[in-house]
């Protein structure tokens, strides 16, 4: 299955939601720093998740995870999603999302389109490690990132969905080129 998208723009700008976890329990949040491509010969998405995120646990802890997205009149909800912490509150309760299990994990009914993937990779990014002035400053005061590659296994489209002219492709399946 393709999934076509201004790959630049799609977690900067639309932003996307993840969410590591299973039915009885699952933890959700925005991201917007993310990227998409291919490693090992494996179509991947890359999300960064500071080690203080309570999302962080399940990303750990878990084997799957998915990234969502959605269209442009839930930006509030997932700037709602992105701020407040899973720890003290029950976020998806005044969401008004509707999870529902994708594979190994959760997504949501109003995701235009889900990526599940297998985590493959895990690393720190480590603040000594960084060239860049600018980019230090993310550090200065608050908790490193991990950075997590999973393999996308499947692809979910919302049936119907708005946004289709930005996910084409009607196939249910990954053609990936063993190496």
């Amino acid at each position: 299955m393709n999934f076509e998208t201004d790959i630049l723009t799609v977690f900067d700008k639309k932003w996307a939601l993840l969410t590591a976890g299973n039915k009885e329990s699952f933890n959700t949040m925005t991201v917007s720093w993310g990227g998409m491509g291919t490693i090992w010969g494996k179509p991947v998405a890359t999300v960064y998740v500071r080690t203080s995120r309570y999302t962080h646990e399940f990303m750990d802890r878990e084997d799957y995870f998915t990234v969502s997205f959605y269209p442009e009149e839930y930006k509030k909800i997932l700037g709602v999603l992105g701020s407040k912490s899973g720890r003290e509150m029950d976020k998806m309760k005044d969401s008004g999302l509707t999870a529902k299990e994708a594979g190994a994990s959760m997504t949501f009914n109003e995701a235009e389109v889900t990526l599940v993937c297998r985590k493959m990779f895990v690393q720190r990014l480590e603040p000594s490690n960084i060239t860049d002035e600018n980019a230090a400053k993310f550090y200065e005061n608050d908790a490193p990132h991990d950075m997590y590659i999973g393999e996308i296994t499947d692809i979910i489209k919302k049936p119907g969905s708005a946004g289709k002219k930005n996910f084409e492709d009607d196939h249910n399946e990954l053609f990936v080129e063993e190496p």
